[in-house]
């Protein structure tokens, strides 16, 4: 089949947007009923279901596929050839919609720890594989997002800008304190951070350290500084200043160091 429309994993807005699409009852009605075909569905079959005319099914049709819930093409329906035009059919995009505000990222832990799992090194424990994986992980990130914004040289405030835009497309709610502190807000692991901060903040700061040697930046570090509310780590200038890096992703604190006045993180 050839397809008009590319499945991605949605962002929050487009996961909003989708579920409002589904919020009208003939839409939900249309959707299941594709979903439960195993196949793809031509505008015809969708009307006769839904018992309604097939101008108003492409209607709502074309709707579900805006919204990234279904895909659509031409095909014959169950594959059988077919003299002529092919219909138009759909079929369920394969896109996994989740709403939470603010916005959590469970699915990122889970593909970390299970890489870590299956990539385990001789004489190394499961803690420091999953750590090692989720820098490999961000440095991945920090890379892609390198060659996809061709950034040139980043200094401190540069590096802090970029690293900003690109926090906040994956749900940390960055809060731009100062031109070289970035204070992230929200925890996408959470709530399984609380269930175990230490192993939990430990993945995300190596995460984030990962995401900083990646992007190659200079002058910031990813450092541990748990506070109620918020995620376990901020981005801040490395010691030495004036565009001098510290080790990349170094922190000023191991984890499961605290100060006396610091609670349990987010």
């Amino acid at each position: 089949m050839s397809s008009d429309l590319t499945p991605s994993s949605p962002s929050a807005a487009e996961g909003v947007e989708a579920v409002s699409v589904l919020a009208d009852e003939l839409r939900r009605r249309m959707y299941g009923f594709i979903r439960r075909a195993h196949r793809p569905v031509t505008r015809e079959e969708a009307a006769a279901d839904a018992g309604i005319s097939i101008k108003l099914a492409a209607f709502h049709l074309d709707k579900l596929v805006a919204a990234g819930l279904l895909r659509a093409g031409y095909d014959s329906p169950g594959g059988e050839p077919r003299v002529g035009r092919r219909p138009k059919v759909y079929e369920p995009a394969g896109t996994d919609i989740r709403i939470s505000i603010p916005e959590r990222r469970p699915d990122v832990l889970a593909e970390i720890l299970v890489d870590a799992v299956l990539g385990q090194e001789p004489g190394e424990d499961a803690r420091a594989a999953a750590l090692r994986t989720a820098r490999q992980r961000g440095e991945e990130l920090g890379a892609a997002t390198r060659t996809r914004r061709r950034p040139g040289r980043l200094g401190p405030e540069r590096s802090v800008s970029l690293s900003e835009d690109v926090l906040e497309e994956h749900g940390f709610e960055p809060d731009r304190r100062a031109p070289t502190e970035l204070r992230l807000l929200n925890c996408p692991f959470h709530p399984l951070a609380a269930r175990s901060p230490e192993l939990v903040c430990g993945i995300n700061h190596a995460f984030l350290g990962g995401f900083l040697t990646g992007l190659r930046t200079a002058g910031i570090e990813a450092v541990l500084a748990p506070r109620p509310g918020r995620c376990c780590v901020e981005l801040r200038a490395a010691p030495g200043g004036n565009g001098t890096p510290g080790p990349p992703g170094s922190c000023a604190k191991e984890p499961g160091a605290r100060n006396p006045e610091e609670r349990k993180p987010d």
